[in-house]
């Protein structure tokens, strides 16, 4: 595979049409048709990006479709796609909130539940919870780059990113539902566990409405020290950045805050 010189991450902002995957897969596809996307790429969609937060887990499941789309994206793009599905994977009433990461050859790299459903909105009478921590390996011309994925209440767990660091995360790639109401929470949070875990922090958001709730996007692209390196307003669209994992590195062996870290019990 023919890499960029420098790993690159489209943040693929979306108005989610509610409930309806094949419209929400022709506006991906619009909106990925538009930037310039290279081989070895990371493309990163929404929690729930197929659907919207809808917890009709019955009517939007995946029953392979969504993979089936993930999976030709991933092929014509040439880039790892890493997207949030609804999935039911288990005998008992509750599905899973997932985040499936595809790689270039079309096989799938990691399957991570949500491991904080979201209470406050209901979630949890719909879905169960994760019960681990994942990572998935992007190669780059810098080397693997071990990335963590999480999904939008996530965001408010930071042990959740101490584990993904311990072991051995260096960017963190979440997807997001995340209402206008508590805006200023997902930057601060994101800048955040960025600097504390001197990691790439990624942090993909949906914009528009649902029946329910609004949301006004911000997706942001914080670096291993806590600066912005793109961010969006609430339009439709993609942020495309570039990511220096050569200085991320080089800042964890000058500055080894990691290795001096306690998960108290």
């Amino acid at each position: 595979m023919d890499m960029s010189s420098t790993p690159r991450a489209h943040l693929v902002q979306l108005d989610i049409v509610w409930e309806d995957a094949q419209a929400n897969f022709h506006r991906v596809e619009d909106l990925i048709d538009a930037v310039d996307v290279s081989p070895g790429d990371l493309i990163l969609l929404p929690e729930m990006f197929d659907s919207g937060f809808s917890l009709n887990d019955k009517k939007t499941a995946d029953r392979g479709l969504t993979l089936a789309f993930l999976v030709e994206l991933a092929e014509d793009t040439g880039a790892f796609v890493q997207a949030g599905r609804t999935l039911h994977a288990c005998h008992c009433d509750k599905a899973d909130n997932r985040m499936t990461t595809v790689s270039p050859d079309g096989s799938m790299l990691c399957d991570y539940t949500k491991v904080h459903p979201f209470s406050f909105g209901r979630e949890t009478e719909r879905f169960r919870a994760g019960t681990r921590v994942d990572t998935w390996q992007w190669p780059s011309s810098q080397g693997p780059v071990t990335i963590c994925p999480a999904i939008c209440y996530d965001l408010r767990f930071p042990e959740l990113f101490r584990l993904g660091a311990k072991a051995g995360a260096e960017v963190f790639a979440l997807g997001a539902n995340w209402p206008d109401a508590r805006q200023h929470h997902w930057r601060a949070l994101a800048i955040a566990r960025a600097i504390e875990n001197q990691a790439i922090f990624l942090a993909c958001n949906r914009t528009g409405p649902d029946p329910h709730l609004s949301y006004v996007g911000g997706s942001i692209a914080v670096d291993h020290m806590g600066n912005v390196l793109g961010e969006l307003g609430d339009e439709q669209a993609v942020l495309s950045v570039e990511l220096d994992i050569a200085a991320l590195r080089a800042w964890r062996e000058k500055f080894p805050a990691l290795t001096d870290m306690s998960l108290v019990r």
